[in-house]
């Protein structure tokens, strides 16, 4: 399979795959820290959500600044190093239990990942910019992603482990480590890089570094800073009259405005020949908005429903090996002092205080009844993160199918588009999330625990979508940038995916809204089936681009 390809993608692909240990180690366990009664912060599901949503939106909408500063000024591979050493730093501090340490750990890995994501991936591209791997350029991102999802799976066995065995300071540090080990996987590779970190520098016509900072930067703190202080209707139900959701999300949603703007102003300034490559490549960043923001509900409103609402119960040999890993639980049935929650699940809080009561520990109240262990017995469950682990798995096992789906449509020279395989993925995607609908009506909407095989197959369906577009978007990015803003334009694919990742912050937090969940679903099935009839609506004047450009 390597030879194929350029000598330095098993380096990328392999620093790319600690990196992504580390991040999602970190995003695996994250929430569920924030809720932690004990040893967390307490914090109930909206406002865990607000928080997770902020942070995968700001971390994903920095690549904006890394891009061009990597482009303009450091490179690509001093940019790399020191994102992965910022982020690694970041991981580090994140297990430290105070606020203070909480949120300079996350300002830490925002900053990082944006001078680390996009330029890693805008590396890869350069090296399929020659025209002996032009034709193997899909391909080389797909191998790539799934260089990502090895890292996020095997990642969440080890943060169960660590934190079972020494707390969640222990299984933070243990990101810290992988995120360390990429930047030195990385810098080994050195030699197979030649020229291609080299940094482009200021083309003409380029707006100048100060100029950005002045009309773009400055201009999103300042509009972030009136969101976050501009208020709307107070009522009973939003006594912070916040205008769309919380704070955070109003000051995001402002700071966001110039940004957006500045990716606007790049097409009306653009020369005559790339002014429909860029067009094109802002319809489909619009597009995408909705798949990352019913995407990445993986790692709040789907890890909830992992921690609360299924079966994670071990017996005979799958309890002993579990175990013997240390990826296992032992629950107690027997009443004890515990944080009170009501009937949806919601944890009970007076003066931001959480109110106890004596009971049975939480999973046991939508155990059925037959299920019920003996007074004062134990059981063993898996650790709730290691539902994370699914998604992933599932890209292992698709990848290599998908790669030799489109290779023998290729052989065949029916293979479609890249803006056909987009929109075909958010249809597939759209479809999963009728597996949670279904999944709601058979546990009674939380009466009762169902199977993890729920989880399994709507990730697995979920993971088709996001195989048809995740790498493709990420290789249609690379083959329409005109070649001066390519990292720019890669910050613009991010960017996307932040607002994305901030509109799934927002979803996740209306979770305790919704009295019968399945309604909760049944938004996400219709956000997704928008997206889908919008990206085939531009279907046609996205392939005419990419035919003009002599690309598919």
């Amino acid at each position: 399979m390597w030879n194929k390809h350029p000598k330095a993608l098993p380096y990328l692909f392999l620093s790319e795959m600690w990196e992504r240990f580390g991040y999602y180690l970190m995003i695996g366990i994250f929430t569920l820290y924030l809720k932690d009664v004990e040893a967390g912060f307490a914090m109930t599901e909206k406002e865990s959500s607000d928080l997770y949503g902020t942070f995968i939106a700001l971390v994903f909408l920095t690549p904006f600044i890394g891009g061009l500063v990597a482009d303009r000024y450091l490179g690509y591979k001093k940019s790399i190093v020191l994102g992965g050493l910022m982020m690694g730093v970041g991981y580090m501090m994140m297990g430290i239990h105070s606020y203070t340490m909480l949120y300079t750990a996350m300002i830490l890995v925002i900053v990082g990942n944006g001078f680390f994501k996009p330029n890693i991936s805008t590396l890869l591209g350069n090296f399929y910019n020659d025209e002996q791997y032009k034709e193997k350029k899909d391909e080389g991102y797909n191998i790539f992603y799934m260089g990502i999802n090895v890292g996020a799976f095997i990642c969440n066995f080890f943060g169960a482990a660590f934190k079972i065995l020494f707390g969640w300071k222990y299984a933070f540090m243990a990101a810290g480590v992988g995120m360390f080990i990429g930047v030195i996987v990385f810098l080994l590779g050195t030699k197979h890089y030649g020229d291609k970190t080299e940094k482009k520098g200021v083309q003409p016509g380029d707006m100048p570094f100060y100029k950005i900072v002045l009309f773009i930067l400055l201009p999103s703190v300042i509009f972030g800073v009136i969101g976050w202080l501009l208020k709307g209707v107070a009522s009973d139900a939003n006594p912070d009259s916040y205008i769309f959701g919380s704070d955070s999300t109003d000051a995001f949603i402002f700071a966001c405005i110039p940004v957006i703007f500045f990716y606007t102003s790049l097409y009306f300034k653009a020369k005559s020949e790339d002014k429909r490559p860029i067009g094109a490549l802002l319809a489909i960043f619009g597009v995408v908005i909705l798949f990352w923001a019913v995407f990445k509900l993986n790692g709040s409103a789907l890890n909830n429903w992992g921690d609360k609402y299924t079966d994670r119960q071990l017996e005979g040999t799958s309890q002993t090996i579990g175990s013997k890993l240390v990826l296992v639980d032992t629950l107690a049935y027997k009443k004890d002092s515990v944080a009170l929650y009501d009937e949806a699940f919601r944890i009970q809080k007076e003066n931001g205080k959480v109110v106890k009561t004596v009971d049975y520990p939480l999973y046991f109240r939508n155990v059925h009844k037959e299920k019920l262990p003996e007074e004062g017995s134990s059981i063993y469950t898996w650790s709730a993160n290691l539902s994370q682990s699914i998604n992933p798995g599932w890209v292992i096992l698709l990848t290599p199918l998908v790669v030799a789906f489109f290779t023998y449509l290729r052989s065949r020279h029916k293979e479609p588009t890249t803006p056909t395989k987009i929109a075909f993925g958010l249809l597939i995607s759209a479809l999963s999330v009728l597996v949670m609908v279904a999944a709601v009506k058979a546990g009674g909407n939380g009466s009762e625990k169902v199977s993890v095989w729920w989880l399994v197959a709507n990730y697995g369906v979920i993971t088709i979508g996001e195989l048809f577009l995740s790498p493709m978007g990420l290789s249609v990015v690379s083959k329409l940038s005109p070649t001066n803003i390519t990292s720019l334009m890669m910050g613009g694919w991010f960017l996307s995916t932040s607002i994305g990742n901030k509109l799934s912050g927002v979803l996740a937090s209306m979770w305790d809204t919704y009295e019968d969940k399945s309604h909760f679903f049944w938004v996400n099935f219709g956000l997704l089936l928008f997206a889908t009839l919008l990206m085939f609506a531009l279907l046609k004047q996205l392939n005419k681009v990419m035919a003009e450009k002599g690309i598919k």
